[in-house]
């Protein structure tokens, strides 16, 4: 996939002149709804409950995390809370923020094992200790402290995907060289169409079956290992009276090295609120969305006059030029933004249409009337999964030819 400087900017050029683009621009100018929630599309369902409890005058972060507690405590959702992939070691490590606009407070926690819902263990941080963020075995003994209940985070489902991968890898590390690197290139022909990728695939999907994936899931567990996901919930609620609130938390990127802590739980990063503002967060890459504080950068774009869809494109725009806009390196990078202003209006943007094999990106809203929204996206298509070819071991390698 070979993009020109000037194939670049006509995506770009494309990609702002959508029809997406165009109408949440309208509603950015004209302000929103309030009271409002807008949260990643993995949060759709949970709407409902947070939406009525918000009108009726509850707290702008109980409603936030009314929402993303559903996801938590979801064992199907292999991303957040209870069933997420776990490290390399087979641990689900947690991260999450919260942050409280009417006070001007934050509570943070990252690497946690073993307690379901750091979200609310992120606000016990903020309403119970004069620190903002606890890490690793320190958060846990304060959650159990608070009176979180200790349980084994991994699911059977997501055990099996797990054991795959490590059958899969065989020992073998996978996290480096990292495309940052002035060094990297991506290797040819090592793309999902290619015919030793397909012969993996069918592979994988044998080996899951005989480790007792059911069958409709295999495909999908086949993908997780060769292509490990990173998944997260982000959600900002905002009331009648333009109190405002956002909260982020995730299980991370699958097999991560143990103590690997992304952008979730980085108040600034993965999520930032200012009431005097409004509220952004982020699901995606998330080593690059540190690098430009993505969250904080949007809200102080806002402040500075940009509509919410101005500042998160003008974000993401930060991450292409920290490649200079090489769009070899950025073809294996995405990023969705989630931003709302205090006046209710809001916007949705992306680096990409999708991941690749995946349905749009989308966010959720819900203004009195609940929907998904597609993002509006700097570049036209789907970003590429990464790595772009697995560091599998010659020993397995052999094996699957």
């Amino acid at each position: 996939m070979s993009v020109s400087r000037r194939d670049f900017l006509s995506t770009a050029v494309a990609g702002s002149l959508s029809a997406g683009l165009l109408k949440n621009r309208a509603i950015a100018e004209a302000g929103g709804k309030r009271p409002i929630i807008v949260c990643a599309n993995n949060g759709f369902n949970y709407l409902d409950d947070a939406y009525a409890f918000l009108a009726s005058g509850g707290d702008t972060l109980d409603a936030a995390l009314r929402v993303v507690k559903g996801p938590e405590d979801d064992p199907n959702d292999t991303s957040v809370g209870l069933g997420g992939l776990p490290n390399e070691e087979g641990v689900v490590e947690l991260d999450a923020c919260c942050v409280h606009g009417p006070t001007r407070r934050s509570g943070s926690v990252g690497g946690v094992r073993n307690i379901k819902n750091v979200s609310l263990v992120a606000k016990a941080v903020m309403n119970n200790t004069g620190h903002v963020m606890l890490v690793g075995e320190g958060a846990e003994r304060f959650a159990v402290a608070m009176g979180f209940q200790r349980e084994n985070l991994l699911t059977d489902h997501s055990r099996k995907i797990w054991l795959l991968w490590k059958e899969y890898h065989s020992g073998s590390g996978w996290w480096g060289p990292a495309i940052a690197d002035p060094a990297w290139t991506p290797p040819a022909g090592a793309g999902e169409k290619s015919e030793l990728m397909q012969d993996h695939f069918r592979r994988l999907e044998q080996m899951a079956a005989n480790l007792g994936v059911v069958p409709e899931l295999c495909s999908e567990a086949a993908r997780a290992v060769i292509f490990p996901p990173h998944g997260t919930i982000h959600c900002s609620a905002l009331n009648e009276k333009g109190e405002i609130s956002g909260c982020t938390t995730t299980s991370g990127l699958a097999w991560k090295l143990p103590g690997r802590v992304g952008d979730s739980p980085i108040i600034g990063a993965g999520c930032y609120t200012d009431q005097d503002v409004g509220s952004a967060g982020a699901t995606g890459s998330g080593e690059e969305n540190m690098k430009v504080a993505g969250a904080h950068t949007i809200v102080e774009n806002m402040r500075r006059g940009m509509s919410p869809q101005e500042a998160g494109m003008d974000a993401l725009k930060r991450i292409v030029r920290n490649y200079n806009n090489d769009m070899t390196r950025l073809r294996y990078v995405d990023m969705i933004y989630y931003v709302l202003r205090k006046d209710g209006a809001y916007a949705g943007v992306s680096l990409w249409e999708s991941y690749h094999g995946s349905k749009p990106h989308k966010i959720a809203i819900h203004d009195g009337s609940k929907r998904a929204e597609q993002t509006v996206a700097l570049f036209k298509g789907p970003s590429e999964d990464y790595p772009p070819k697995p560091n599998v071991s010659p020993e397995v390698l052999k094996r699957f030819q």
